[in-house]
Formats: structure tokens, C-alpha cells, sequence
């Protein structure tokens, strides 16, 4: 696809009070090595984050564990209390120097967490909250429990779950009105498709994560270059376009460290897909 007149495309979708274009931007490669640490060069980090809201991303995805802390001190300095962009972040899950994600779910935890994300991203209200993973050692309900308190309290406007099941969902909304989940899903792994449904019965945005992920990709290599071939477009655009054709309710949210990359991500977002090419690709790992 050409890459002159980069613009997303994408239809739109409503969080809470919010209208933002479907495809979105993942904040998360921003970081170091590993997801530890800054980058080599937080400038061209930032560019990154710009050019992503140049070509009209209005949804940015972090978390306080993606640094920890680097992401979103790089996506607040850029944005900082924007009205035209919903940035959204995840607070439950601990880090460590050898790369570990650490499920933490105490309220305690996430009270205090808010506060510092609040700071790094330079507003008074996070837009959508998401509770990155369930604890084992924390009662869900618990977990739950202080997002929807702080929803209450008005620090956060919505409330979003992430590596989450249908059950944990269903109990969930049975506490708080769930605007999002974030769960892993692409053109390989479907492993989420129950909590799809579910989302996409209730109108519920669903954020497949690792959405072009190259190990799931490489699965399907040959379909994916056949049907990019066709239309002039990358492997991983017509994996972006899929998602954007699979629900209404999805919302990919490709991440880079690489200005260049945005755009060619973004430009998926004007990739129309024939039905058969849907289909197929759908068909693809059942």
C-alpha cells in the first residue's frame, strides 16, 4: 500500500464517553530491552508516540509495569491531558531487572499504583483502567473491587480487564460496568475467541493483544503473503485488517519503536479485505 496520505481510517468505537478510531497504538516497545528500562534514545521514542497521533491514532495503550514506568512518562510527556486522545493504562502485574511479569493484584497495590500513573501521564483522570492480570494470590473480587472504587472516586473514568476468562468476565461485570478486555488474539492464536463472544454480545471492546505478533504470523505465512500480494499490502497489514473485520468490537493496538512502522500499521486501517480473504483467514486456524 502507498505510503502518501497516511490517515487511520478505522471505524470508530465508543469507550464510556468516548469515541476513538479502532485502530489504535501500543505503547509498550517504547521501553528497553525487555520491556526494562528506557530506551537508547527516548526522542525517537517520543517521535514515535507523535507520529502515531499524527496519522490520527486517538487510543494509546500502556502500563505502569512496561518500564516499569518508562512508557508512561514517554506517552505523558508527548500527550500529556489531551481531549482528542484516550490513553489508556493497566496496573497488576510487578517487574523485575531479569524481565519477569509478576501477577500482583492487592487492592493496596493498585490504590497506590493509580496515583503514580496519574503522575508519569500528566492528568487528573485516567481515561480506562485495566486490571492487567488476575492473581492467584488475590481474591479476583478484591482486584476488582478497588478498580471500581476508584471509578467511584472519580480517579479513573472506565474500567478494563485483561488476561481474563468468560467466568472472570461475567464476575467481573457483576461489580463494575467493564468497558474493555485485553486478551491475546491474531490470526493464529484464537485462544480467546469465548471472551470475543462474550464482548461482542455486550458491546464490549475487546484489545487483542499481540495482535501481528511474527511467531503467529509465520503460521500462516503463505495465506497471509497470497492475499497481501493481491493487495499490494504487507503480511502484517492484512493481519490488522483481518481483526478490523472480525468484530466491530475490536480494537488492535499494533505497538512499535519505529516512526516508519506506525504508518505502515496505520495503513492497514485503509486495507479493504474481500469476504472470501475474511473467510479464509478465518478459517486458518480452526
Amino acid at each position: 500500500m502507498s505510503s502518501n496520505s497516511i490517515a487511520n481510517e478505522s471505524d470508530t468505537f465508543e469507550i464510556g464517553n468516548s469515541t476513538v478510531h479502532r485502530l489504535g497504538f501500543g505503547a509498550m516497545r517504547l521501553c528497553g530491552d525487555d520491556i526494562v528500562g528506557p530506551p537508547v534514545d527516548e526522542e525517537a521514542a517520543r517521535e514515535v508516540v507523535q507520529r502515531a497521533v499524527d496519522c490520527g491514532v486517538d487510543f494509546v495503550d500502556t502500563a505502569d509495569s512496561y518500564g516499569p514506568g518508562v512508557s508512561e512518562r514517554l506517552v505523558g510527556e508527548v500527550l500529556g491531558d489531551r481531549d482528542d486522545v484516550l490513553v489508556a493504562t493497566k496496573a497488576g502485574l510487578l517487574r523485575n531487572r531479569e524481565g519477569d511479569w509478576i501477577a500482583h493484584g492487592d487492592p493496596d497495590y493498585i490504590r497506590n499504583q493509580v496515583l503514580t500513573s496519574l503522575d508519569r501521564l500528566g492528568t487528573d483522570t485516567i481515561d480506562l483502567y485495566q486490571f492487567h492480570r488476575p492473581d492467584d494470590d488475590t481474591p479476583f473480587e478484591d482486584s476488582v473491587a478497588a478498580f471500581a472504587e476508584l471509578k467511584d472516586e472519580g480517579l479513573v473514568r472506565e474500567v478494563g480487564l485483561s488476561n481474563v476468562s468468560t467466568e472472570q468476565l461475567d464476575q467481573a461485570r457483576e461489580q463494575v460496568e467493564v468497558a474493555t478486555v485485553q486478551n491475546r488474539y491474531n490470526v493464529n492464536d484464537r485462544s480467546s475467541a469465548d471472551v470475543l463472544e462474550v464482548c461482542a454480545e455486550n458491546d464490549i471492546g475487546f484489545i487483542p493483544w499481540a495482535p501481528i505478533d511474527g511467531d503467529d504470523l509465520e503460521a500462516h505465512d503463505d495465506l497471509l503473503d497470497e492475499i497481501a500480494a493481491e493487495h499490494d499490502a504487507t503480511r502484517r497489514q492484512v493481519a490488522l485488517a483481518w481483526l478490523l473485520e472480525r468484530a466491530d468490537v475490536i480494537l488492535p493496538i499494533p505497538g512499535t519503536s519505529n516512526p516508519d512502522h506506525v504508518e505502515s500499521n496505520v495503513a492497514a486501517s485503509q486495507l479493504s479485505l474481500a469476504d472470501d480473504d475474511v473467510r479464509r483467514l478465518t478459517e486458518a486456524a480452526n
